[in-house]
């Protein structure tokens, strides 16, 4: 089965700034970022990842960074997960933006509400969950590690916890968290949501022997 490791990327200037870094090029790790991304490293040292995904944006590039080169792994890039399309709200204030009529429909109603000359929340969602579908059917087993932004993994768990792209905002997901789905044969389950601190453990291998006691134990009923 695979199991995603969702990481938002960690600190950089724009976080905390009350403005709309979106896809603005050039936004980089701070000082705090790259520990935040160190220590992120140094709490998955040993977890068996055995691809790293990410936005293409720096910010992410550079968190998913820490994970891959211990590993000797690339970054690769991963276009559907990229930050969502703020259009003519990128770079802006939040005190300006709260004045815009379109505010309430982007906290209340984002599955109908699009950001002028950008996407809804809904349509960054479905572009969000074909890629990681993507990457299920390519790591059919194994741990993947995809490092995106705030709001499109709040969109991603929201999908797989059966929750309405409309009450999304109710998951909160700090810089340089995981959140973790894994993929069973009957459903996707949402293991942790902005993890911090330890995070569930991989899924374990299935047996290749088929007379071992644990292949046994698997096959009979509840």
């Amino acid at each position: 089965m695979t199991q995603l490791l969702l990481v938002r990327h960690a600190t950089n200037d724009w976080v905390g700034s009350q403005r709309l870094a979106g896809r603005r090029p050039g936004v980089h790790l701070n000082a705090r970022g790259r520990a935040e991304a160190a220590a992120l490293a140094a709490r998955l040292d040993g977890y068996p990842i055995a691809a790293v995904y990410a936005s293409p944006l720096e910010r992410t590039r550079e968190t998913a960074a820490w994970l891959a080169a211990p590993r000797g792994l690339p970054v690769l890039p991963l276009e559907g997960v990229l930050e969502i399309d703020f259009g003519d709200w990128e770079g802006q204030a939040l005190e300006t933006l709260r004045k815009d009529p379109l505010w309430a429909g982007v906290q209340h109603a984002p599955s109908q509400t699009r950001f002028p000359g950008g996407e809804t929340l809904a349509e960054a969602q479905t572009r969000a969950l074909a890629a990681l579908e993507g990457l299920r059917r390519a790591h059919p087993e194994g741990v993947i590690a995809v490092v995106s932004h705030a709001d499109v993994i709040k969109a991603v768990v929201a999908h797989y916890s059966g929750v309405h792209i409309d009450l999304f905002q109710r998951f909160d997901v700090k810089p340089a968290s995981v959140s973790v789905v894994r993929f069973t044969a009957e459903r996707p389950m949402v293991l942790a949501v902005n993890a911090l601190g330890p995070i569930p453990p991989p899924p374990e291998a299935p047996s290749a022997d088929p007379e071992s006691p644990d292949a046994e134990t698997a096959s009979r009923p509840a």
